[in-house]
Order: structure tokens, then C-alpha cells, then sequence
């Protein structure tokens, strides 16, 4: 409806009235032989009628048919996709790409996605009614785009599908399920290397589910998981996917975060994982993106491969430099590895520090445990 019509309100409008003529006429008439057809051509003429009524003129009528067959059939995962690259156009704030996926793509309401947020449905209203205000101003199509506009494009929808799923990563798994769907759905229709990194990454990441927190809502890190209960099917299946990444050209930063989960995943234990391999990949991740985000996941693998001390004065050299000093994982993992190299008090200082810059409760809970064991 969004594709025929050009507006996302109007389009959204047109479907309820075609779908309160289907409650009246379909017991009537009987269930027509493609009922997504019928509603797609009854809200299409829903919605003239509407525009008319308020005397305005349908924007591009003329291309538009002016009868759809029932017998039509339409390709929904090839709308879907157009659907996913107008909500992620890079003319759209940030955070507006990120709400309105959550809204038009993964049918989430605007109290759930205010509520992803941290903010008040009416804010969250507000930010959609002018983002889709904006696609109509700015006449942003409704299409994916042409091959030399596609990497710049596919990037931001990359960035967005991960941003659903990692909204979902403690509190709401239905939307690392949605985010996996999503690009299952990118891979079949685009399958670039970083498209299929990012799958893999996800379901990599997604077959431990079962063992990141406790029946309480504790937070369980990665080296305490029972690993019996990982997913070996998905974890087989996100292998075979990095590998794929691997040997296709253009694999990029999402490739090799997938190609670190997958040598977690494989390890029997986290004493036994390949930590030389992992620190050899994050040094490759950190020229292709460097981040001190992603300097101190290193300092950590560095830690694991050299000793505490070592990843220590690395996580330090990055808070001397400003950098990452509200950021409460820093501070976690700082106080882990003065824990395991017997500096108590400097320890619990750090642990202090990291609760108090938390806001996840699963992650609260663990940082609060380790202050009692210590």
C-alpha cells in the first residue's frame, strides 16, 4: 500500500477501511480467491476516495493502475525490503531509522518502541509522524537502491538490523528473532559479504541465548555459560555463513566480529578457545574500524592470551586518553582483571564505578555479585 500509494499514514488509513470492508462483504460474497489482492485494491481505491473527498489530487495517479486482478500475486519480501531501505534512508536521523524499522517493518507498537527508547509514546509519535513527513517532503523512494548507490545504503541497514538486535539482547528476544528474519531476508535478496557477516554475527551470537542469564535475571559471562546448551545447529549454520563471508570479496568489520564469535563458539571451554586467533582478528578489525570500543574488547582477548596485567595497562592507556570514561563495561572489566590479579580494594572501586554508569538489570545484578564476592 505504501509502494502504490507514496504515504506511509495514508497507506495505513486505506488498510483499515479495506479491511472493514472485508469484515462486511466477505461473509457475504465469501473470502475472494486472493484476499491480498482484494484488500490491496480495495484500500487503493479507499484511499482515492478518501483524497478526493478532502479535494486533493492522488500524486501520480496516472502510474498507478487503475485496476488490480485478484489473481495478482506480489512479491512480499521484495516490498519488504523496499520498506526497510525508505525506513533506513541516510536523510533520516539516526535515531528516527532505528523507530521507525521498529514501527513499519517489525510491526512493534509505538508504546514498545518508546519503550525500547527509554522514552514517552508521545515523543516517540512525534518522531515518526516527522520522519514520515520527511519521506514525503523529500520524495524519498520507496525502492532499494541501484547497484552504485547500494553499499552506502546497505551499510545503514546493516547498522539498523544490528541495532534491532542488540535492543533486544537482554530484555526482548522477539526483536533478535525479528532482526535474524531480517537478514535472512537481506541475504536472499542481496547477498553482499558484510550482509551475510551480519547474519552470521547475529546467529552466532543469538544460539547462546539459553545461557546468557540465570532463572533470577542474572547476567552469566561468557567463560561461566554452559556451553552443552548452545545451539549447535545455529552455531553450525553461522559458521558455514562467516565462512561464506570469508571467501566472497567486500567482507568488512561485521565479517570479522562473526569470525571472533564463531571461535568462541566452537571452543570447548574459554581456557581452550584460540585467544592468539581472536587478538590476530581483532588487530584486522581495528584498522578496518577503529574504535576504542573495539581497542578494549582486544585489551580484554589480550588479557585471556598474555595475562591480566597485560590487558590492564591496555584499558588504562584508553581511559588516559578520555576515551570511554562513562562507558560502564570498561570499568567492569577493568575491576575483572585487578579481581584476578588479587588488587581487592582497586577492584571493588572499579566495580563500584561500573554500577553506577549501568542501567541493564541483568548486568547489575552480576557487577552486584562480584562486589559481594569480593
Amino acid at each position: 500500500m505504501i509502494r502504490l500509494l507514496g504515504d506511509f499514514d495514508l497507506a495505513e488509513e486505506a488498510l483499515q477501511d479495506a479491511f472493514a470492508a472485508a469484515v462486511e462483504r466477505w461473509p457475504v460474497d465469501g473470502t475472494p480467491a486472493n484476499p491480498r489482492s482484494w484488500l490491496i485494491s480495495t484500500g487503493r481505491f479507499k484511499a482515492i476516495d478518501r483524497l478526493r473527498k478532502g479535494r486533493r489530487e492522488v500524486a501520480g495517479e496516472a502510474d498507478v493502475p487503475q485496476e488490480l486482478s485478484d489473481t495478482e500475486d506480489y512479491d512480499v519480501a521484495d516490498d519488504r525490503l523496499r520498506l526497510i531501505f525508505t525506513c533506513c534512508h541516510p536523510a533520516l536521523h539516526p535515531d528516527a531509522q532505528v523507530a521507525m524499522t521498529l514501527r513499519e517493518v517489525c510491526g512493534l507498537t509505538t508504546e514498545e518502541v518508546a519503550a525500547a527508547f527509554l522514552t514517552t509514546a508521545p515523543t516517540l509519535a512525534q518522531r515518526i509522524v516527522r520522519a514520515k513527513a520527511k519521506i514525503r517532503d523529500a520524495r524519498i523512494p520507496y525502492e532499494v537502491p541501484e547497484r552504485p548507490d547500494l553499499a552506502e545504503r546497505l551499510a545503514t541497514v546493516l547498522h539498523v538490523v544490528y541495532l534491532v538486535f542488540n535492543q533486544g539482547y537482554f530484555t526482548r528476544p522477539d526483536l533478535g528473532i525479528e532482526a535474524i528474519r531480517l537478514g535472512r531476508l537481506l541475504v536472499e535478496l542481496l547477498p553482499e559479504a558484510e550482509a551475510i557477516g551480519l547474519l552470521a554475527l547475529m546467529l552466532l551470537h543469538d544460539a547462546r541465548r539459553a545461557t546468557r542469564t540465570t532463572t533470577a535475571g542474572e547476567l552469566i559471562p561468557l567463560e561461566e555459560q554452559d556451553r552443552a546448551q548452545w545451539d549447535r545447529r545455529q552455531i553450525k549454520e553461522g559458521v558455514a555463513l562467516v565462512e561464506r563471508a570469508l571467501g566472497s570479496r567486500g567482507f568488512g568489520p561485521y565479517t570479522l566480529q562473526a569470525a571472533i564469535a564463531a571461535l568462541h563458539a566452537e571452543a570447548p571451554s574459554s581456557p581452550a578457545t584460540d585467544w592468539v586467533q581472536i587478538v590476530g582478528l581483532y588487530d584486522v578489525l581495528l584498522r578496518a574500524e577503529p574504535s576504542p570500543v573495539i581497542e578494549l574488547n582486544r585489551a580484554a582477548a589480550i588479557a585471556m592470551r598474555d595475562g591480566p596485567e597485560h590487558g590492564l595497562r591496555l584499558i588504562d592507556a584508553i581511559l588516559a586518553r578520555g576515551e570511554l570514561r562513562e562507558y560502564h563495561l570498561i570499568h567492569a572489566a577493568r575491576a575483572d582483571l585487578l579481581r584476578r590479579l588479587g588488587r581487592k580494594p582497586e577492584a571493588r572501586d572499579a566495580y563500584a564505578h561500573a554500577l553506577a554508569l549501568t542501567v541493564e538489570e541483568p548486568e547489575r545484578r552480576l557487577i552486584e555479585r562480584r562486589l559481594q564476592e569480593l
